[in-house]
């Protein structure tokens, strides 16, 4: 799954790595990560705000596919349409797949492997480091966010299971 999230950025953050995401109305960097179907981070790639989900898609997907050889399908919401899906495909030998939300339903509803990336960004939102960007550098940015990912994997590792009787 691919998505993002804009945070707003603190003081510290220079102008040359912020921008103004107009349809979320936030003034800081924007957080592009791409998740398993367990919710664990496979890549994060941190812009300005202003930078498109699509343009910074293909570099993420890009940098993934480069990793993780047997990926063959990534989905998406709606913004990541158009000629991306095209590239994924041509380029990539990826499929990816645009999760739909349905015109006649009203107000809020679970969408399919959807609530795996809101799921993630509620359990970043969590770590106090990234409630807000407060690094200097994108790379620093990108860093924290895989140590948050990485409390998060020895959180549920650790985690006691139930005996099973």
């Amino acid at each position: 799954m691919i998505d993002s999230q804009s945070v707003k950025a603190d003081a510290v953050v220079g102008s040359d790595s912020r921008g103004f995401d107009g349809g979320k109305l936030i003034n800081g960097r924007k957080r592009h990560v791409v998740l398993d179907t367990l919710g664990l981070l496979l890549a994060v790639i941190v812009t300005a705000a202003d930078v498109g989900d699509r343009a910074a898609a293909q570099v993420l997907l890009t940098q993934v596919t480069a990793a993780h050889h047997l990926l063959a399908l990534v989905w998406a919401d709606g913004g990541y349409t158009g000629s991306l899906v095209e590239y994924c495909l041509a380029a990539l030998a990826l499929v990816l797949a645009i999760v739909k939300r349905s015109d006649h339903v009203r107000g809020f509803v679970v969408l399919p492997k959807r609530w795996i990336v809101e799921r993630y960004f509620a359990h970043q939102m969590r770590s106090r480091r990234l409630a807000r960007d407060f690094e200097r550098s994108i790379a620093s940015a990108e860093a924290m966010v895989y140590w948050s990912m990485t409390m998060l994997m020895t959180r549920r590792v650790a985690r006691p299971r139930p005996s099973r009787a």
